[in-house]
């Protein structure tokens, strides 16, 4: 699963985001982002669109953890709890797989353990394999 983490070290975004995947193994992917002044929108609170990058990176590492391309086809993602300051986490779990689709729920926590968001995920699964992109 190394291979996994050192593709997604391309993922230029995520890293401008300070967000760092910290597990992969089949069907599944963990990644954290430290809470920063950079990531506060107009109310002091965690802009939604970084909340939606951190999980959406976990979503990505899970689904391309069989070695095969998969790209999102759709997602959805609910803000259940503000946050401010700490670290925030993501895991991503793999709930089906067929040769074609997948999908994936990834729940984004604080430091404390609390819920702050919770995304779900359809990839589309390509006959592309990821080492020859």
């Amino acid at each position: 699963m190394e291979k996994i983490k050192e593709f997604f070290k391309k993922d230029t975004f995520a890293k401008h985001c300070g967000i760092e995947l910290t597990e992969v193994s089949e069907g599944c992917a963990k990644a954290r982002m430290n809470i920063t002044g950079d990531h506060l929108n107009g109310v002091g609170t965690v802009q939604g669109g970084a909340i939606f990058t951190l999980a959406d990176l976990a979503f990505a590492a899970a689904s391309n953890s069989h070695g095969t391309v998969a790209v999102a086809i759709n997602v959805n993602i609910s803000f259940v709890k503000a946050v401010n300051k700490g670290m925030l986490f993501a895991q991503a779990k793999e709930t089906s797989r067929n040769p074609k689709l997948a999908t994936y729920d990834v729940r984004v926590t604080d430091d404390t353990g609390g819920l702050i968001a919770i995304f779900d995920g359809m990839v589309y699964r390509k006959e592309k394999k990821l080492e020859d992109v």
